[in-house]
């Protein structure tokens, strides 16, 4: 069974409660990373759009807007840790990939109704992939981290 060790600030590492396990360590630290960065981007991105170009592309922003949140909660998840947060991360990974294969489908199918590209767009090609990279990746880690059982 892994072992939880906590560390503290001097050790260089954060503090992991008893019975919590840090998704955000090891590579999780890489996904905290990208999930961090993709919340402020499409937060930043989405927040400018609603307010100055609302009435230009609303769908496609509002779900930008979605995706931002999605991002920060599953970046809040990874970095709180334990078996409870790893199953919301988890649940929040498997919906952003029903949402980007949906959008990414919706919006080739349709171009008409996004005038503006979402975060999701097209698989999310104006990320280089990496919306739809991230929760494929975010979902084996989080699979892989959980914790074991008693009786399992």
């Amino acid at each position: 069974m892994p072992e939880t060790t906590a560390t503290t600030a001097a050790d260089g590492g954060t503090a992991a409660a008893p019975g919590k396990r840090s998704l955000g360590t090891g590579p999780g630290r890489l996904l905290v990373t990208l999930y961090g960065i993709f919340t402020v981007a499409a937060a930043s991105r989405s927040l400018y759009q609603l307010l100055a170009q609302f009435d230009r592309a609303p769908l496609a922003y509002s779900l930008s807007a979605v995706s931002a949140v999605v991002y920060g909660f599953i970046t809040f998840s990874l970095v709180r840790g334990g078996e409870g947060a790893r199953r919301a991360a988890l649940a929040c990974c498997a919906l952003e990939l029903l949402g980007v294969l949906g959008i990414g489908t919706w919006t080739l199918l349709d171009p008409s109704a996004f005038p503006d590209a979402t975060v999701w767009s097209d698989y999310g090609m104006g990320y280089l992939f990496i919306p739809v990279i991230l929760p494929v990746t975010g979902l084996m880690w989080l699979r892989r981290s959980r914790t074991e059982r008693p009786g399992a």
